[in-house]
């Protein structure tokens, strides 16, 4: 076997069912390689080294834009903000952005701390999956009620979550996409009617302010507020599941952090820091280099689709002292779980937030947790738990 073809068969089982419990020993060989040329005629670029990935999500030589890669240039391509290059992506997000401030975020935090706090004393001690009852319904109440999104809907924007989250992996792996166009049409056509009602009114909630929001004479078009939900959506909820799935597993199978976090709540931003690094919800991202780019020792083409490997970088030992240890204390916080640069996430801090009130209330309120089954979402690109399943002595009050 040639070593493209060796680094084609590493790239290939990331993408097997039986890699989805611990796909890290693939990445740590994927980021010894790196940086490679893979793919069937080594049309494509893996990068997985901390110093490599940072620098290729800064550098304005990379775009966001998928379809500039020659595999990639048929698929249907929405507005998103994500793949969006300057000025479109300066744009949406400067105008996104006054609708999504940190205030507005901090505002939220005695409605999560109340939802955290219903969820944990409706959960059974004896037998508590926390993805169903409490890593997915927070975030996913969270991002609806500040969309102004009615309760009874909730069950609609879990299915079209799921869905549109699956689809990552279809356009990475060049799978079938009919699902995600089916999820996007029916998403839209919801809020379409939601929009035109709102329109005009003086309501409070995101999707007013998204609505009403203007700079220089300047405001979103129908296609792209339907595009920034989408992914205001997807962001809001699937990331924030898999990170709190994400960080209870890796408590879970170190007692000695969780015992440290129990004897002090106040590490809970550690834990969900570290576990960002460790286990990030976001293992992948994709960019296409923009006319000739130089990597190490290769010379990428134009629109060359270069694969960013956060989960790999999170774990690179030129970048993190014993990278494999799961540390709460651990004080080097350079990790890229949320991307860097220019599209750096516009909802890092809400995200922190939900997750670190939730491990404060576990910190406090679980007695003797332990780990009875997990089972990981089938996906490559965003990583977390389907179902984790705990027992526990007691959940106090």
């Amino acid at each position: 076997m040639t070593g493209l073809d060796s680094r084609n068969a590493l790239l290939a089982a990331l993408n097997r069912p039986s890699s989805r419990s611990n796909p890290y020993p693939l990445l740590s060989r994927l980021r010894e390689a790196s940086p490679a040329t893979v793919g069937p005629d080594g049309t494509m670029l893996l990068v997985a080294r901390h110093h490599d990935c940072g620098r290729l999500l800064r550098d304005p030589a990379m775009s966001s834009d998928y379809r500039r890669a020659p595999t990639l240039s048929s698929v249907p391509h929405t507005r998103m903000f994500v793949t969006l290059d300057p000025p479109d992506h300066t744009r949406l997000r400067r105008l996104v952005s006054k609708a999504f401030t940190p205030r507005a975020a901090a505002a939220l935090e005695p409605r999560i701390r109340a939802i955290v706090a219903e969820l944990l004393s409706a959960a059974d001690p004896n037998r508590f999956d926390v993805v169903t009852g409490l890593a997915y319904p927070l975030p996913l109440q969270i991002i609806c009620e500040m969309l102004g999104v009615p309760r009874r809907d909730l069950g609609l924007f879990a299915d079209w979550s799921d869905r549109l989250t699956q689809s990552l992996d279809a356009l990475m792996f060049r799978g079938d996409l009919a699902d995600r166009d089916r999820a996007q049409c029916e998403f839209a056509a919801y809020f379409a009617q939601l929009i035109e009602y709102r329109r005009g009114r003086d309501d409070d909630d995101l999707l007013s302010r998204l609505i009403r929001v203007e700079e220089n004479g300047d405001r979103l078009t129908h296609e792209e507020l339907v595009s920034t939900l989408t992914l205001l959506l997807t962001a809001g909820h699937e990331t924030i599941a898999n990170l709190i799935g994400n960080t209870l597993l890796a408590l879970l199978r170190h007692p000695d952090q969780f015992a440290a976090l129990r004897a002090e709540p106040a590490l809970a931003a550690g834990a969900v820091e570290e576990a960002l690094r460790y286990d990030p919800p976001v293992q992948l991202v994709a960019r296409t280099a923009r006319g000739g780019y130089r990597m190490g020792d290769l010379d990428l083409p134009d629109r060359t689709l270069v694969l960013v490997l956060l989960g790999a970088a999170g774990r690179d030992p030129d970048a993190f002292p014993e990278p494999d240890r799961y540390d709460i204390k651990r004080r080097s916080g350079a990790h890229l779980a949320f991307s860097a640069g220019p599209h750096f996430c516009l909802g890092a801090g809400l995200a922190r937030l939900q997750s670190t009130v939730v491990f404060e209330a576990m910190a406090t309120r679980l007695v003797d947790p332990e780990l009875v089954e997990v089972v990981h979402r089938p996906n490559v690109v965003m990583r977390g738990p389907s179902r984790l399943v705990i027992r526990a002595a007691g959940i106090t009050c």
